[in-house]
């Protein structure tokens, strides 16, 4: 977080691929856009990006009064459902002498391509562009390296709501986590899922391993997935089968493959 020392080198020198003055208000079409762009970290610079509010061209102060309501306001364009993934962002004032400054500050995502309005927007040195197809394979080769497995991965159209909470306190967390520890942790349930690997905070989400363990309705989430039940002899697959279930749109896509071949 910035504060008045910190800030103001970044205010005197020039635009850059991290930083961004305006001294408009409420133009949120351009403040989204700064946040996309920042979220996708082209240049890869592993450093925040800085949206100033309020700061004239040369960095001196525009005027801009910080309130209360600016702020919830301009917070509240992260699950607004226009940036997504969601970013990972802070909005606060510096209180200059001469003003205020009000500070988007967004962290590189390591889930990139990030979108606004289904666009993706990226820093070209001073500006905004839309990445063309070659930057946006770059952002997809990021995202692909940052997510060793896809299980680990967060299923962003889910929520927790699609989580079965009581399946995962009275089955899978005993079977995983000692009593002892069970009754000492106090933290919410998105952190306890977390720590599993469950659930993906920064983007207030499952992950995918999280969808397919405790997930009311996988298949809704993962294409072409099924569910099927087996029940083996021994530990292993390679012993005899006692029992197995297929739920009916599982055994017809079976029959509808066979038909094709």
């Amino acid at each position: 977080m910035l504060n008045a020392e910190t800030i103001l080198p970044l205010l005197k020198d020039t635009e850059n691929e991290r930083t961004e003055r305006t001294t408009s208000t409420d133009a949120k079409e351009k403040f989204g856009q700064a946040i996309c762009a920042f979220a996708n970290d082209i240049m890869n610079t592993g450093t925040p990006g800085y949206l100033f509010i309020g700061a004239n061209n040369d960095g001196s102060r525009s005027g801009f009064k910080y309130t209360d309501d600016f702020q919830k306001d301009i917070a509240g364009m992260r699950s607004e459902g226009n940036i997504l993934p969601q970013p990972v962002m802070q909005v606060y004032k510096v209180e200059l002498p001469d003003g205020d400054i009000g500070v988007v500050e967004v962290q590189p995502s390591k889930l990139p391509p990030i979108r606004f309005r289904g666009r993706i927007w990226i820093r070209v040195g001073a500006r905004k562009a839309i990445a063309n197809e070659e930057e946006e394979r770059i952002l997809m080769e990021r995202r692909e390296f940052n997510t060793p497995n896809f299980e680990s991965e967060p299923c962003l159209n889910a929520t927790l709501e699609d989580l079965d909470l009581d399946l995962f306190r009275s089955t899978l967390l005993p079977a995983m986590v000692e009593e002892k520890q069970i009754k000492k942790d106090k933290r919410p349930i998105e952190v306890q899922l977390a720590s599993l690997g469950l659930f993906y905070i920064p983007y207030n989400c499952p992950t995918n391993a999280g969808i397919l363990l405790i997930g009311k309705n996988p298949t809704r989430f993962i294409p072409s997935a099924s569910i099927q039940y087996v029940q083996f002899e021994g530990l292993t697959r390679g012993t005899k089968v006692l029992n197995e279930h297929l739920p009916a749109q599982s055994v017809q896509r079976k029959q509808l493959a066979g038909a094709r071949l």
